[in-house]
């Protein structure tokens, strides 16, 4: 019996030592992808430090503004981004199996406007981005088409297409995008769920993260991305991010947010790094209260002055859909 006692409490502590807790995040020490290992040739870089022991950024209020979206018919909002061409418009969208549109919004909510993509249905849109693209001087609006909850798409698409300018017009705007650019994308190592898509504003590589327990893969299209074949992604960083929902990087290249349901990481990058050598570098906690019941996206505001957040409702009966602002200190 003592044998038997002693082997159960050997188990348990080993148990206990295998993983640390960080917040509401189990990060391993053990590398948890040790027992899937990817296919020969594709490898991504890890960082050194370690995230259970991140500070916190001072740089942004940690008391966001809050408003409850006017239209109540938004309940699986997933994606938030800001219009470079448009001065404190919003766009956002909801996920899998909803409608092929694009919302216009704004810090306050308001009803400004649907996009809705003529040529291609919503499979399932997780996140949503505004970058540069292929015409110089123009803003575009990248559509990440990229949930896979089941691991089983050979493919995931990114939709491009040049941000509309309002400057005139009467809001809100109802619009029909027919010219979009499709970019076909496969991962080097098999399919995998993702939410998480961002635009380097400086190169116009796209990057995707993927969501996993206690892991996020990050992957590169190298601009120019092809939109007649499908290309392969690059693997690029393994990070120790427990379920990521959305990323951006700032309108100057200069910082990434990557977020959860539970709390955000911010990377202020030094002078001179690039995203993929910068998500390398030790990141700090961003400013969250958790407001949300299922939070989502996260975005940057335009100008830099801080960054959006937003939240998907529909397991949540009575709460509303809101569009969260902290500000830059």
């Amino acid at each position: 019996m003592n044998y038997i006692k002693n082997g159960l409490l050997c188990v348990l502590i080993l148990a206990a030592i295998s993983c640390k807790k960080s917040g509401n995040s189990i990060v391993p020490i053990k590398d948890p992808s040790a027992n899937n290992p990817p296919p020969a040739g594709v490898v991504f870089s890890k960082p050194s430090y370690d995230p259970s022991s991140l500070d916190a950024s001072k740089a942004f209020s940690p008391q966001p503004v809050t408003n409850p979206l006017f239209r109540k018919d938004l309940l699986e909002i997933s994606g938030v981004a800001a219009s470079k061409t448009n001065p404190g418009i919003l766009y956002i969208h909801n996920d899998s199996g909803n409608a092929n549109q694009v919302y216009l919004t704004n810090g306050s909510g308001a009803d400004n406007g649907t996009l809705t993509i003529t040529p291609y249905g919503n499979r399932d849109w997780e996140d949503i981005a505004v970058g540069p693209g292929p015409i110089a001087g123009k803003s575009y609006i990248y559509i990440g088409d990229i949930g896979d909850n089941d691991s089983k798409y050979g493919s995931v698409f990114i939709y491009r297409f040049p941000e509309p300018d309002l400057k005139g017009t009467a809001l809100p705007l109802i619009s029909n995008i027919a010219s979009v650019d499709k970019i076909e994308l496969k991962y080097p190592d098999g399919p995998r769920n993702a939410e998480t898509l961002m635009v380097d504003p400086l190169t116009k590589d796209i990057y995707i993260a993927s969501k996993e327990s206690n892991l996020s893969k990050i992957y590169v299209a190298r601009y120019p991305q092809s939109t007649t074949s499908p290309a392969v992604l690059t693997p690029v960083v393994q990070l120790y991010f427990n379920k990521a929902t959305s990323g951006d990087i700032s309108p100057d290249g200069t910082e990434i947010l990557l977020r959860s349901n539970e709390l955000i990481w911010y990377w202020k990058l030094p002078t001179g790094t690039g995203i993929s050598a910068g998500l390398l570098t030790k990141p700090q906690h961003a400013p969250y209260i958790n407001n949300e019941p299922q939070g989502e996206g996260i975005g940057f505001a335009a100008d830099g002055s801080g960054y959006y957040t937003d939240t998907e409702v529909r397991d949540h009966p009575g709460k509303p859909a809101t569009v969260s602002f902290y500000k830059r200190k």
